[in-house]
């Protein structure tokens, strides 16, 4: 008869305890210990998926030499945005989490790769109904000759394995692990026990079947993805989908990947058909104007390995109450508050008793440090009111003295910026190192100092 214990996990970090703590020893968070139940069977019914007992034979220790390796056979998930952010395909046997906000698309991103797919797809949904996701499906139009999905509204793992045996899928997707249950545990769905065995069945089966499996996952309301942070170490590739559900485009980021890099994004736009992959994701970010208007750049930055030119919009004007507001969306405001600090104290500009507004266009965020001259640039020229050419283009980064501080794939960003048809740019003088400006058609403008490029621009 299989014995019962109580233990106490933290719903932060899954530290598990004997007893109760009001003080996590390892994240150093208060209250968080919740008790659960465990039901301890043997080690074959809580290892095996098949819950049979008959595990593979135990492995022995090889030199490295005699490790024979062949290049993975990877998968062709027929969308090209998916295949980059994974490395080149699915690699067989490998896990991935997908975790978002909720109404963000993970649901409808793997519904269309299993719809898309050339292989066998078993779709097991906790959160939706069969007529649910068909429903959905049916929405999808520009999916045209559908592979073989099945789907499966179900969640105990018990009851899923016993499907794949039968059914022998391709690739498994699971939406989402959050909503599974194991009966080895005596606790909820969601739990950080249940969360803990319910992803380490589904990654033996995914290794001793060489079966690729997609874990769609829910975040906290602080953006961490829910379930112990242990999740992320079992798993071989963290993706984060990300963007404001409110706007049309989604960014598919690597956090870890085990077969791949993980500096490598994709972009999707939201439609009522689906998810459309943006194959120039630059046009998108730069949205079409009239007329001229102030405190808009446009700045070239690197996303993976992909460089992209982006909108940055800047409103500065009178405090109302005395006290500035420093906002901004898409763009860290500590840094902006510094680069503030730099136009004040380097360049002379009174910004103490402004507002000062910054937003990225297109809802995207920005962290690399080269866009910090098309901000500054932006915020100078609404607080003066004027306006900059919106054929130029910014690729450079702002240290605290006001110089400009060289950056990164700076023939990449030229080269960008060139193709869609911007006619200077305006860079840091120490990188221009191995740069040939005779080679482009651009206007490459080095300068050494920010001070520099404002005398440029506004005289």
């Amino acid at each position: 008869m299989a014995k019962t214990k109580t233990v106490y996990f933290c719903q932060d970090c899954g530290y598990e305890s004997a007893k109760w703590l009001g003080k996590c020893p390892a994240c150093n968070t208060w209250n968080s210990f919740v008790e659960e139940v465990t039901k301890k069977g043997s080690a074959a019914d809580k290892n095996d998926w098949r819950n049979s007992g008959t595990g593979k034979a135990s492995s022995t220790p090889k030199k490295i030499e005699d490790i024979t390796h062949e290049k993975e056979q990877r998968i062709n998930t027929r969308s090209g945005e998916l295949n980059r952010v994974l490395g080149g395909g699915l690699v067989p046997g490998s896990v991935i989490l997908i975790a978002g906000e909720p109404g963000i698309g993970k649901s409808t991103l793997m519904l269309q790769i299993g719809l898309s797919v050339k292989h066998k797809v078993l779709y097991v949904s906790g959160e939706e109904s069969e007529q649910q996701i068909k429903m959905r499906a049916e929405r999808m139009t520009d999916i045209k000759n559908p592979g073989e999905c099945y789907i499966l509204a179900e969640t105990s793992t018990q009851n899923i394995f016993q499907q794949i045996e039968a059914l022998k899928p391709d690739i498994l997707v699971v939406d989402s692990v959050q909503t599974l249950h194991s009966d080895n545990i005596e606790s909820a769905a969601g739990s950080v026990s249940q969360v803990k065995q319910c992803t380490a069945e589904l990654i033996k089966y995914a290794k001793e079947t060489a079966t690729p499996v997609f874990l769609v996952g829910h975040i906290t309301k602080e953006g961490a993805i829910a379930g112990p942070k242990v999740l992320e170490h079992m798993v071989d590739t963290v993706l984060q989908f990300e963007g404001d559900r409110h706007l049309t485009y989604r960014i598919l980021r690597t956090t870890k990947n085990r077969f791949g890099s993980t500096s490598e994004l994709g972009i999707y736009e939201m439609m009522g058909s689906g998810l459309r992959e943006v194959s120039n994701p630059s046009e998108i970010l730069i949205s079409q104007k009239d007329s001229e208007l102030s405190g808009v750049t446009i700045g070239a930055t690197i996303e993976g390995n992909r460089p992209l030119l982006i909108e940055i919009q800047s409103l500065v004007s009178t405090a109302a109450y005395g006290t500035p507001q420093r906002s901004s969306t898409g763009f860290d405001t500590r840094r902006l508050n510094m680069l503030l600090a730099v136009l004040e104290k380097r360049c002379g500009f009174r910004l103490g008793l402004q507002d000062v507004f910054l937003n990225m266009a297109g809802g995207i965020k920005v962290e690399d440090p080269a866009i910090d001259l098309a901000v500054c640039s932006a915020v100078i020229s609404s607080l003066e009111e004027i306006s900059i050419s919106e054929k130029a283009c910014f690729a450079a980064e702002v240290g605290l003295g006001g110089e400009l501080r060289a950056v990164n794939r700076l023939d990449n960003r030229i080269a960008e910026a060139q193709k869609l048809g911007f006619e200077e740019v305006y860079v840091s003088k120490f990188g221009m190192k191995g740069i040939e400006p005779k080679k482009y058609q651009i206007t490459i403008k080095p300068f050494a100092r920010i001070t520099d490029v404002f005398s440029d621009l506004f005289g």
